[in-house]
């Protein structure tokens, strides 16, 4: 019998999860590690599908998955993707409820989360938080990941079930969009560090060193990146599958750092070019649609072969 003395264990929140993708898969993976209710829903059933047999629910639809839930988690592939989701012909403002969380996981366009997060405490009450993420599937798979938090400080201590089980630092930038605005300065680190790698292991390779054995060189010092260990040594051995990181997505992410670069007239000379050598590694034949960031090696190899070396043939 309970007494007066007797801690009351608080029920843990229902969390639902829209995109079982490439990085969302592993972090449902690591909600259902550690005991919480997760519901999932992604718009090819079939990925969805190893979740459900590890303990999560199949929602029939995001209406129906946000009904039911208490916390929703997006983490979808772009800015029009998070926008049909939640304002769409079947979008879930229409069930969210005044106060529930909605957790946006996903990299998008810092400007559009303002107006979608104004939208939706004006329509419906649901309260948002931009949380991009930084680390890739290692540390989406240990539970490790960087969240860039945007939005109200009250709202992120109640998402704490969530970056618990999600992360190993949350740091709240500002208001909504600051989030995704932080997140942007990662992926010009990332973009131009991916480019560079590339260039300097084809370099390697061309100057007659065993390229394979750089990231362990350089292990340590100061040339070292956590790029440079997973995605560096992937290049070097010729490893594009299985995809951990797709070109498309860092694409998707450095032109949208160009565009904001460009807005608010920052300079940005870096991210530029890594757009250009990105969008051009994109057009090969060699690497097929969409392939691993790995492939980017690819275009300074082929460059290298063809005799075409000047920046301006890049």
């Amino acid at each position: 019998m309970l007494d007066a003395n007797t801690p009351v264990a608080k029920a843990k929140p229902r969390i639902g999860f829209i995109g079982t993708g490439l990085i969302g898969t592993p972090m449902v993976q690591r909600l259902l590690e550690c005991g919480l209710s997760v519901a999932v829903w992604n718009r090819t059933p079939s990925k969805a599908v190893p979740l459900v047999e590890q303990g999560a629910t199949l929602a029939d639809s995001p209406r129906a998955l946000a009904a039911a839930c208490d916390i929703v988690c997006l983490c979808l592939t772009n800015t029009a993707a998070v926008h049909d989701v939640v304002f769409g012909e079947q979008g879930i403002d229409a069930v969210l409820r005044a106060g529930q969380l909605l957790i946006d996981l996903s990299s998008i366009a810092p400007d559009t989360t303002r107006e979608m997060a104004e939208n939706l405490a004006s329509t419906c009450g649901a309260r948002w938080i931009d949380a991009p993420v930084s680390g890739g599937l290692p540390l989406a798979r240990a539970g490790r990941l960087i969240v860039f938090a945007g939005g109200a400080a009250d709202d992120i201590a109640r998402a704490a079930p969530v970056f618990d089980a999600l992360s190993q630092r949350v740091t709240h930038m500002g208001g909504h969009g600051a989030g995704q605005l932080a997140k942007s300065c990662n992926q010009m680190i990332v973009a131009c560090n991916l480019v560079t790698i590339a260039e300097m292991l084809a370099f390697a390779r061309k100057s007659g060193i065993d390229a394979t054995q750089l990231p362990g060189a350089l292990a340590g010092g100061f040339a070292d990146s956590l790029p440079l260990q997973v995605f560096g040594s992937r290049m070097a051995a010729g490893v594009v599958t299985p995809r951990i990181g797709g070109l498309g997505t860092f694409r998707k992410d450095i032109d949208q750092v160009v565009r904001l670069a460009g807005e608010c007239g920052a300079y940005a000379p870096m991210a530029t070019r890594a757009s250009e050598v990105m969008l051009e590694a994109s057009h090969l034949e060699s690497v097929g649609a969409d392939p691993d960031v790995s492939r980017i090696i690819t275009l300074f190899l082929e460059r290298s072969a063809s005799g075409s070396t000047s920046p301006d043939t890049l």
